[in-house]
């Protein structure tokens, strides 16, 4: 069985070379890159399985090279890197597109487990809502599959793929609490390993897509979210 190839994008040579060594000892095959040009250039030379980007580097952030990915590519995971504190980086990197986040200092026990679950959640088929091909409505807002777009009245708002996924499953069980566990699995896969973090920041991104029909998907403390009836 071939190796999973990784991509490891950091300005930091020790934490470069570390994730390197890190993950090559785990059996990956792994390629560096000390920028976000090179990182570019690295993803389309090697078609990598899994990119794992710092936020903060030269020429090009996580950020860039992140759109860019996700421009031609929604389907390669991505791990972005963060700095302790930086709320609104990890909130934008997932509106990107990335996969999940780590908040340096990290412990690399971790970080291997997230990228075993990442890579096993790409390579197989996961249980997911049912792609509907056909427009819906959330509240007073039009949810356009094909082209991954929500429009109200405020205007339009390009979707994730994620994003069009907890859309997509909201709309299929109007007024059911779905629990976070449920949601989790249904868009990230059964073996996602990260937080539920990443599901409410998700959850805040495509609320405030919505604009006026961000009420639409409720709260339920303590379990997870449900769409309001009278709402699709």
């Amino acid at each position: 069985m071939s190796k999973h190839r990784i991509i490891v994008a950091e300005d930091d040579a020790n934490i470069r070379n570390g994730l390197q060594a890190l993950l090559q000892g785990e059996g990956y095959e792994v390629t560096i890159a000390k920028d976000g040009e090179e990182a570019l250039k690295r993803y389309f030379d090697r078609k990598p399985d899994l990119m794992i980007l710092d936020i903060m580097m030269p020429k090009k952030s996580g950020y860039d090279v992140c759109k860019a990915i996700r421009s031609k590519d929604e389907q390669t995971p991505v791990i972005m890197l963060t700095a302790k504190g930086e709320e609104i980086d990890k909130v934008l990197g997932l509106g990107l597109g990335a996969d999940d986040y780590m908040t340096k200092p990290f412990s690399t026990r971790e970080l291997v487990a997230r990228v075993g679950a990442v890579l096993r959640r790409s390579s197989k088929p996961v249980e997911r809502p049912q792609e509907e091909t056909e427009s819906f409505k959330i509240g007073k807002a039009e949810i356009h599959p094909k082209r991954y777009e929500l429009k109200t009245r405020e205007g339009t708002e390009s979707l994730s793929d994620k994003e069009m996924k907890l859309l997509q499953f909201f709309h299929q069980y109007p007024g059911d609490v779905l629990s976070r566990d449920t949601l989790l699995n249904a868009v990230w896969g059964v073996d996602y390993f990260g937080n539920t973090r990443t599901l409410d920041q998700h959850v805040a991104l495509i609320r405030k897509k919505l604009g006026t029909s961000s009420e639409a998907i409720q709260t339920v403390h303590g379990v997870g979210y449900r769409l309001a009836d009278g709402n699709v």
